[in-house]
């Protein structure tokens, strides 16, 4: 095993990870919430977003990782910070503003998962959500082709299947529309520009190429990085020393009635 979950290796494109999160706070329709939770906070940057927005909420961050609520609590040690698993969190008091940044497509069962969030939002709060939707990009394409090799094809079985592709917009909006005054969803396509094709990589080592390496040893995650770069060259072509991650993400925001 090579590697946990780091933030250190999260955080150096955070502006970048945290733009999504920007456009999907600007769509909450809320004014003023009491209480507002980042459920999956990472190292905090989409939790000083809702801090920023919201001054007077108490803001919570949870997260399973115990790296990144470290750094979460350095960075904003006004804010309650809790080292909880998503599916494991039951809040004592129902919050106006559920917010998860890139977080919720590492959980099982959406079609479950979804309807029980918005349970679990205050009636007039909202549900708002942020998930990659790049599992049929070249980026995660080489991940999984590169992970059938035979070298160690038998131990990335589980990092294979560890995202599944998301449930289809219509899917998730008729599970949610009859709980709900408003249900907005959208798909945004963007388009990163990083230091080349070593920088795709090194974007992916802090978050889909993890479960992956954890599986295997450091000189095997060597090799396997060096193979997945090789894979992943042709579709990403730099143009001086510059190349471009087209990053699709989906979002939600659902107005609890």
């Amino acid at each position: 095993m090579i590697m946990g979950w780091s933030a250190a290796q999260y955080s150096r494109f955070l502006d970048d990870r945290t733009r999504p999160a920007r456009d999907l706070l600007h769509a909450v329709p809320l004014e003023a919430p009491g209480q507002v939770v980042d459920l999956g906070c990472g190292p905090g940057n989409s939790t000083a977003l809702l801090v920023e927005r919201f001054p007077e909420a108490q803001v919570i961050g949870l997260d399973s990782d115990p790296d990144m609520i470290a750094t979460a609590q350095r960075n904003l040690p006004e804010c309650l910070f809790e080292m909880i698993r998503i599916e494991d969190w039951q809040p004592e008091v129902l919050p106006d503003l559920i917010f998860a940044n890139a977080s919720l497509q590492w959980v099982d069962d959406h079609e479950a998962l979804f309807p029980h969030l918005l349970d679990l939002v205050a009636p007039g709060g909202a549900l708002a959500v942020q998930m990659p939707d790049n599992l049929d990009e070249p980026s995660h394409r080489a991940m999984r082709e590169v992970a059938s090799h035979p070298r160690w094809s038998a131990r990335l079985v589980q990092a294979n299947a560890r995202r599944q592709p998301l449930i289809p917009a219509h899917r998730l909006h008729a599970l949610l529309r009859p709980l709900c005054t408003k249900v907005d969803v959208w798909r945004t396509i963007y388009h990163f520009e990083l230091a080349g094709v070593d920088a795709i990589v090194e974007w992916f080592k802090g978050s889909a190429l993890r479960p992956y390496l954890e599986a295997l040893t450091e000189e095997e995650g060597r090799q396997f990085l060096l193979t997945y770069r090789e894979e992943i060259a042709p579709f990403y072509p730099e143009s001086d020393g510059r190349a471009l991650l087209a990053f699709p993400r989906f979002f939600l925001v659902a107005s609890r009635a």
